[in-house]
């Protein structure tokens, strides 16, 4: 089962087919999420009573419910569609804040040496011995939940993994001697960060961004499982599959059609992310 499954990946990470299925799927999520008011059946938080907990394809009161309903009579499938707006915005932004400032601090710090990158990277260490979902809870704890606070919980608690990369791809493009001349001409540090190690570094730091978009919606739903995400009404996958936990035997679909929706999307990210990194780094096998 192991070699079948290894082969499995290898064939989604590797080959043209694997990888346009892996991006035709968060391609479709995306679109979900972008045109949720006019693919969406129903309002995602319409409350009818009257069709409490009916199962996939049940039609009540001429009103289909192709997902069937949740505990308030909500439809599950607009709610499904309008949750991708949350996991997609959560992921996008906080990967958005947590690289640019995780790429910033790892190029100053070997950039500049010194006291500046031994401050720095004890820094790194020092968040990075926290468990990262544990110090994300405390945070959000502390500040109160939110979708705005998940984001910036999860950019704080984030940003060390690409200050690491950042720092080690840079001490290795600061040994040119391109770059060695252009400081010596009297470039500033932004000049030379921007138009010299960036670009170098770039293919690496993409890489782990796309590897962190599949941890932003496992952390973002985690956090809404434990209700410190989006509060309801919202809907939000993570909120779905903490509702759905308590009607398991009774009403199967409200956990897991959140929780294959939540696969698929952090599958095809991941298998995105592998095939970059074995085009990118012709080293990695």
């Amino acid at each position: 089962m192991s070699v079948s499954f290894a082969g499995s990946r290898r064939f989604m990470r590797e080959t043209p087919v694997g990888v346009a299925i892996s991006i035709v799927v968060l391609l479709l999520i995306v679109l979900m999420a972008i045109f949720a008011p006019a693919i969406a059946p129903h309002d995602p938080n319409t409350q009818n009573l009257l069709a409490r907990l009916k199962p996939p394809g049940t039609v009540v009161r001429n009103t289909p419910y192709l997902f069937g309903s949740d505990e308030l009579g909500r439809d599950t499938l607009s709610r499904l569609i309008y949750g991708a707006r949350v996991s997609l915005f959560v992921a996008i932004t906080s990967v958005l804040l947590s690289g640019v400032f995780g790429c910033l601090i790892g190029m100053l710090a070997a950039f500049y040496r010194g006291w500046t990158e031994t401050i720095i990277m004890r820094l790194v260490d020092i968040v990075l011995s926290v468990p990262a979902i544990l110090l994300a809870i405390i945070t959000v704890a502390v500040l109160g939940p939110g979708l705005l606070n998940v984001v910036l919980v999860l950019a704080l608690t984030r940003w060390p993994r690409y200050a690491r990369v950042a720092y080690g791809q840079t001490l290795t493009v600061t040994n040119m001697p391109y770059l060695r001349l252009s400081r010596f001409m009297g470039a500033g540090w932004f000049r030379v960060l921007r138009r010299h190690v960036l670009p170098n570094i770039a293919g690496a730091l993409i890489v782990v961004a796309t590897l962190e978009f599949g941890l932003m919606v496992l952390f973002e739903a985690g956090l809404s499982f434990l209700g410190l995400g989006v509060q309801p009404p919202t809907a939000s996958w993570g909120a779905m599959l903490s509702t759905g936990r308590n009607y398991v035997a009774t009403a199967w679909w409200l956990s897991v059609l959140p929780g294959f929706a939540l696969f698929l999307l952090v599958l095809s990210v991941n298998f995105i992310g592998d095939h970059l990194r074995d085009r990118l780094d012709p080293r990695s096998t």
